[in-house]
């Protein structure tokens, strides 16, 4: 059985709603105790019906912080090596997909499912650690904005880490963090235009909508991104 295959075996559909249910409270607890987390943005959020959160990824933290920040619940999209042991265990408990980054037509499926039914997903759509400023992204927000009615929120997380702080690091306690969510954008299809130009189109309208949201979150917060994106030569080339 491959290392993608052991992290899926207990997902074989789309997480049940009930188990996000306690994610949230873990999210808020390191939001507001383990941290300082400032949130902006939140009437931004739908109050119902299906919502893509998209974000910019620094740090292990970010999902976690996300989903604490949130006013609806989610479903989180993350790594699939990630789902071993204890952590695993508390990954599927709470409703979390596992996601193959090279490519990963279930995990898409299984979040479809959850929007088809009027919830959320949360996604990390840059892949991996970086510099945070949604330069590159991949099309699995894309895809899921043109499949499902929900609409794409973008989300500004700044402070999980910062400049000179490698890409493994945990933040101290007490940090300050912001969170800051931007206003919902529709994604449809254009008529008359292929599937895999409307798919790159997409990908690239919501890139451009997440960076600009990330820069004016930036002015806002007084909050920069890492400046140096520190990462040790042993480590470049496998960062989730």
């Amino acid at each position: 059985m491959s290392e993608k295959e052991r992290s899926l075996r207990g997902l074989t559909a789309a997480p049940p709603r009930w188990k996000a249910l306690w994610s949230r409270p873990i999210g808020r607890f390191l939001d507001h105790v383990v941290y300082k987390t400032t949130v902006l943005g939140r009437e931004n959020i739908p109050a119902q019906g299906a919502v893509v959160f998209a974000a910019n990824h620094l740090s292990y933290l970010d999902g976690p912080v996300m989903v604490g920040a949130s006013s609806r619940y989610m479903h989180v999209l993350v790594r699939h090596n990630m789902f071993r042991g204890v952590l695993g265990w508390v990954l599927h408990a709470s409703g979390q997909i596992p996601v193959n980054r090279e490519g990963d037509r279930a995990a898409l499926q299984y979040s479809k499912a959850v929007l088809d039914r009027g919830d959320c997903i949360g996604i990390l759509p840059e892949g991996t650690r970086g510099p945070g400023d949604a330069a590159s992204m991949n099309s699995g927000v894309a895809w899921l904005a043109l499949n499902s009615a929900a609409v794409v929120v973008p989300v500004a997380i700044l402070g999980t880490r910062h400049s000179g702080e490698h890409r493994d690091k945990i933040p101290t306690p007490r940090r300050q963090l912001h969170v800051v969510f931007g206003e919902p954008l529709s994604i449809t299809r254009e008529p008359g235009v292929s599937g895999r130009v409307s798919m790159d189109r997409a990908t690239e309208q919501i890139r451009l909508r997440l960076a600009a949201h990330i820069a004016a979150s930036q002015a806002a917060t007084g909050q920069d991104l890492p400046a140096d994106d520190h990462l040790s030569s042993k480590h470049k080339g496998q960062q989730p």
